[in-house]
């Protein structure tokens, strides 16, 4: 990672015009942003995503200020960006069936090929339990789910919440509890109490 100066610098470079020296900025925090975005799409929609985090970055380099690091900067970036990822998700309503990702493609073969009963009904078990868990997250609102992703699945703070995605504490506290509200009446629905 660069230092605010090493960082600042190429920042100014690529805005006096130099703008092959934003692969310098790419080549640094790829890898964060990776895991952000990450943790935020499904796997198949990270590299689309992360693009997409760059791109916006390229796009709106003028607006940095070395007030805080880079890396906060874009972070705040790549978190909006797998909020919009999930607004357009959530306006399909719709995730392809053919396209299986590879930890559902190694369960399917781990089913397949499993000796005895109870290790095919616990697999089972545990991937209905994440099918599940991925829907109801996915009709969650998308402010409302990465909210509640961050809070309560990667111990994001509230305020820290509140500042990587440019919305207010308070509005951070209701859309949680909102969240949680809405999750136990999904899960409830899919015979899932005590959530």
């Amino acid at each position: 990672m660069g230092t605010v100066n090493e960082d600042w610098d190429t920042v100014c470079t690529v805005l006096e015009g130099e703008t092959a020296a934003f692969a310098l900025l790419i080549d640094r925090y790829q890898s964060h942003v990776a895991t952000i975005v990450g943790a935020h799409v499904p796997r198949q929609c990270v590299a689309e995503v992360a693009h997409e985090v760059f791109v916006r970055a390229f796009r709106s380099l003028s607006s940095y200020a070395p007030k805080k690091p880079f890396k906060h900067w874009l972070t705040t970036i790549a978190l909006r960006s797998c909020t919009d990822f999930w607004r357009t998700h959530y306006r399909k309503k719709e995730s392809p069936v053919s396209d299986f990702s590879d930890d559902s493609a190694q369960w399917l073969d781990a089913v397949c090929f499993a000796e005895s009963e109870d290790e095919f009904e616990r697999l089972s078990r545990a991937q209905e339990a994440k099918d599940i868990l991925q829907r109801v997250l996915d009709s969650l609102p998308p402010l409302d789910r990465m909210v509640l992703v961050m809070t309560q699945l990667e111990e994001y703070s509230g305020s820290e919440t509140a500042e990587l995605l440019g919305i207010s504490s308070a509005n951070v506290k209701v859309r949680t509890f909102r969240a949680k509200r809405t999750l136990k009446k999904l899960l409830k629905k899919y015979g899932i109490e005590g959530a």
